[in-house]
């Protein structure tokens, strides 16, 4: 067990760069096995989930080959079907995305319900709904679930989502790409990492069309093809420096982005009084005077991400009048404000709105990571705060987040991870 040690007050300058898409890597990874030759897949973040990930492959049968720190050979030509890993998929949001990858190739899947963070529930009814009208017969008992198709394929269907739904959009897809016919989905999310998934899939032979709109039309293939292809940079762990910078009043160069992919981000940022220069493949962050509130509420994409409501939360403790953050995409989202009060911020919560006073400054203190993004707010409050601030359950954040520590010590920030010793007796106890 770790935990982070923060002394705030540093200012960030200098350049960080983003690694590549942790949603992303969620849905290209289990796509992967859809095929039945290696695949080489560049830009894959080293975070925990990644990890989780392939253990579940090696389990599977999968062959999994490091060619360097971000790439690897992924070979399924010889994946098992049968007895799942339960345990590690248990412990991922995005194990749901087997449903749609095993559906699609072998016409069967058993896989469990996800986990993950915990910040609400995770409904999988839309993915159910696609998958039944693709011909398939689902059965959810026991935290597993079931799929079947009586001739061993999925057919192509005409599926309207009833909510705009990122995992239900990805997972259709997955299961359309070797269906038999076409498949037209309609009211589909629109995120960045959805073109990413389309792209690579359609780099392996599949005919995807519309990714990034609210209708994407696929075609059937027979069977796909080997490939090379690299994920896209992380435009949340891009906007998590954005505001690190933002919050210390540093001046922070990240590298390695897609500026259209930040734009709500970074217009937020402006409103708040933060200068955000957009460069080919860089953003520069930097703020000089004051912070100002903001009203955000969170969308789907292009509006402002539920991924970002908890860091731009933290830093809006800072602003000079009072502020407001809605969350509109998941329930229960807020826990982490807790422990932000923990720290002195001046926050209120009522359903789905959180009014955020000034809070002047902040104090450290002994916090933990709710879920990934709470976690990453916690830094960004520790980084700001008087004194130290010490903060438990790391392993949310490094399900997320490559290197964090060694990126932000790299431009200034006094930050580290530090083994937590077992309670006393724990040991006496086993």
């Amino acid at each position: 067990m770790y935990k982070y040690v923060i002394n705030g007050g540093h200012v960030l300058r200098g350049s960080v760069a983003v690694s590549g898409f942790k949603n992303a890597a969620d849905g290209i990874l289990p796509a992967a096995i859809m095929c039945g030759e290696p695949l080489r897949i560049e830009n894959i973040p080293c975070i925990r989930d990644v990890l989780l990930w392939f253990d579940i492959f090696r389990e599977m049968g999968v062959s999994v080959k490091t060619l360097n720190a971000h790439a690897f050979e992924i070979d399924a030509s010889s994946v098992y079907t049968g007895n799942p890993p339960f345990e590690h998929m248990r412990n991922m949001r995005a194990s749901y995305y087997l449903l749609g990858a095993m559906l699609s190739r072998f016409g069967r899947a058993l896989v469990s319900l996800p986990g993950g963070c915990d910040f609400g529930d995770r409904p999988i009814d839309q993915h159910i709904k696609a998958f039944e009208a693709m011909g398939a017969t689902i059965e959810v008992k026991g935290g597993v679930i079931t799929a079947e198709t009586e001739d061993g394929k999925l057919h192509g269907a005409h599926i309207y989502f009833d909510v705009i739904t990122v995992g239900g959009t990805i997972n259709a897809m997955l299961g359309a790409t070797l269906a038999e016919g076409t498949t037209v989905l309609e009211n589909c999310a629109r995120e960045p990492h959805i073109v990413d998934v389309a792209n690579f899939l359609n780099s392996m032979g599949a005919d995807i069309r519309g990714a990034g709109t609210n209708v994407i039309k696929i075609r059937g293939v027979k069977k796909l093809h080997s490939c090379s292809y690299a994920i896209i940079p992380d435009q949340i762990e891009a906007g998590t420096y954005m505001v690190f910078a933002a919050a210390t009043g540093g001046d922070l160069t990240v590298t390695g982005v897609i500026p259209k992919h930040l734009e709500s981000i970074t217009v937020k940022l402006r409103e708040t009084g933060v200068t955000v220069e957009e460069f080919d493949d860089a953003v520069r962050v930097t703020r000089t005077g004051k912070l100002r509130r903001a009203n955000v509420k969170t969308q789907e994409y292009p509006g402002f991400p539920t991924d970002m409501q908890p860091q731009f939360a933290a830093m809006l403790c800072l602003a000079d009048r009072t502020s407001t953050v809605t969350e509109s995409i998941f329930d229960s989202r807020f826990k982490y404000t807790s422990e932000l009060k923990r720290m002195g911020a001046r926050i209120h919560v009522d359903g789905k709105v959180a009014t955020i006073e000034p809070a002047g400054e902040l104090t450290g203190a002994v916090v933990r990571a709710c879920d990934l993004r709470a976690g990453a707010a916690m830094i960004v409050a520790g980084l700001v705060a008087r004194g130290t601030t010490e903060i438990e359950d790391i392993v949310y954040v490094e399900r997320g987040y490559e290197d964090i520590v060694g990126k932000l010590r790299a431009v200034g920030a006094d930050i580290s991870r530090v083994k937590v010793d077992p309670p006393a007796g724990a040991l006496s106890a086993i």
